[in-house]
């Protein structure tokens, strides 16, 4: 993206300052060590089966009368409860619904018709899963991490949100994001910061971190998120899950704070994270509802007759990191085997005041959505800028398109880093540009986990597609999750 002098100055400023600011937290004296042992570095692995199972398996077990629905809900409320106070995923629960509502399901596994009968009606029945704050769901806050939207609760369930419990899935609660999900560390002034489960100093992602975090600790099976930069496929590659942003214009927004205006609508997406590659489909099915018919998820995809585009990096830029070796190396393994809502429920905000009172601790907002803001209010005064991006933008996706047809997938990092150590996104705050890219272009995406890599961190990969070509991607995920494990149990390295 082509910068204004003036803009470019601004990046390198807010760079430069937000690297003065790690640099004065890392002279702060560290807290005094009590008698109590060390912090662990990742959560403990669960010990329950019933939480190693994938969504479909659940479901099908469930329709048998193999396991009781209060069961399932009760062993994700317990491993909830057990590793909540470290990773800090899953801001309100509703654990007590969740628990009637697996009653009644038992109630009509007990009464009801025949299992094809259920499965047709019901395909997620009885499965526990979480969703993004940022979504309505009823009883819930609805706050975005947003101080000023702090006693917000949800009077209604978002499109998709309606559609998951209408297929017999089971909320247990919402999940962290980032402030009005412009940042990609789920860190806010409300619910403060979510944690990596492979390592607790790590990022989880943002702005869908909390989906992320949670499904990797084993505390859900399937989530809603969100993605406008990378919001799903980020937090799913920091926390080693599968993620899907499906083709623009599938998946309904509605329901969900903040949500797009102009441009922006054609840049989000709703789509689904899960623990495993086999979710997908079925869950995206019951998100999309009508709007499935756009793709051809019922197509039979034979892996031999993908083309295969590689793509190691950007190009570089001294505005993103590089690509780590350790990603690069899995990628190739791979390759080988195939702004102004701030003042929201408040007065007007101005940014560059916010920034001020941010620097003497006065601010209610966080740093990314204060640096954010300001970067609005330059590009919007460059209209014309503006328009030509937007052009430059079409441009790239019809060659895209063109590049992908109708049976091409491209193998592209998800990021440049391994998940980082909290606060340094500021430092280099372009590095979503590996997933935004497919924002812009509109294109379906499916974030694949690849292991872990020396450090214990999940590695992982984007499969991209033509539009409506979600199938193949969904297909190809499949396979490298045979192939390298998919998800990974946190706490055993």
């Amino acid at each position: 993206m082509a910068l204004s002098r003036t803009e470019r100055c601004l990046v390198l400023l807010l760079r430069l300052l937000s690297r003065a600011c790690l640099a004065l937290l890392a002279l702060l004296p560290p807290p005094r060590a009590g008698p109590a042992r060390a912090a662990p570095r990742a959560v403990p692995p669960p010990r329950r089966a019933l939480l190693l199972l994938p969504a479909r398996r659940l479901a099908e077990l469930l329709r048998a009368r193999q396991v009781a629905c209060v069961e399932v809900v009760e062993a994700y409320v317990e491993r909830i409860k057990e590793v909540n106070p470290l990773i800090n995923a899953v801001v309100k629960d509703r654990f007590e619904e969740a628990l009637q509502e697996a009653r009644q399901v038992d109630k009509l596994l007990s009464e009801g018709p025949g299992d094809d009968c259920l499965e047709e009606k019901f395909p997620l029945l009885g499965v526990p899963i979480t969703v993004k704050e940022a979504f309505s769901l009823y009883g819930m806050p609805n706050t975005s991490g947003l101080v000023n939207r702090r006693n917000v609760i949800a009077t209604s369930d978002a499109t998709v949100v309606s559609r998951l419990k209408q297929a017999g899935a089971i909320p247990l609660g919402v999940t962290n994001c980032s402030e009005l999900c412009m940042w990609y560390e789920s860190s806010n002034r409300v619910y403060g910061r979510t944690n990596n489960p492979y390592d607790l100093q790590r990022i989880v992602g943002g702005s869908s971190g909390g989906e992320g975090s949670v499904l990797a600790a084993a505390c859900s099976v399937v989530g809603v998120g969100s993605d406008i930069g990378g919001s799903i496929r980020m937090p799913a590659f920091f926390n080693g899950v599968f993620g899907h942003k499906p083709t623009t214009g599938v998946v309904p927004n509605d329901g969900q704070f903040p949500n797009a205006h102009g441009v922006r609508t054609s840049y989000l997406c709703t789509g689904p994270m899960c623990r495993y590659a086999e979710d997908l489909e079925p869950v995206l099915r019951v998100m999309a509802g009508p709007g499935v018919s756009k793709l051809k998820l019922n197509e039979k995809v034979s892996l031999e007759k993908i083309k295969f585009h590689c793509m190691d990096h950007d190009g570089g830029s001294i505005f993103v990191s590089p690509v780590d070796k350790e990603i690069l190396q899995a990628q190739k393994k791979e390759a080988q085997r195939f702004t102004d809502l701030l003042g929201d429920h408040g007065k007007p905000v101005w940014p560059l005041w916010e920034l001020m009172k941010w620097l003497v601790g006065m601010s209610s907002h966080t740093l990314p959505a204060i640096a954010l803001g300001l970067t609005e209010k330059l590009v919007n005064l460059n209209l014309s800028g503006k328009a030509k991006l937007v052009s430059m933008g079409k441009s790239l996706q019809e060659e895209m398109e063109a590049l992908l047809g109708p049976d091409g997938v491209l193998l592209y990092p998800s990021h440049p880093t391994v998940a980082p150590k909290h606060h340094s996104p500021i430092c280099m705050p372009f590095n979503f540009a590996y997933t935004a890219i497919f924002n812009v272009l509109g294109l379906p995406v499916t974030q694949c986990p690849l292991g872990l890599g020396s450090e214990g961190l999940p590695l992982g990969i984007q499969l991209v597609a033509a539009s409506y070509n979600d199938h193949l991607t969904l297909a190809v995920a499949r396979y490298l999750e045979k192939a390298f494990g998919g998800w990974v149990l946190p706490g055993e390295v």
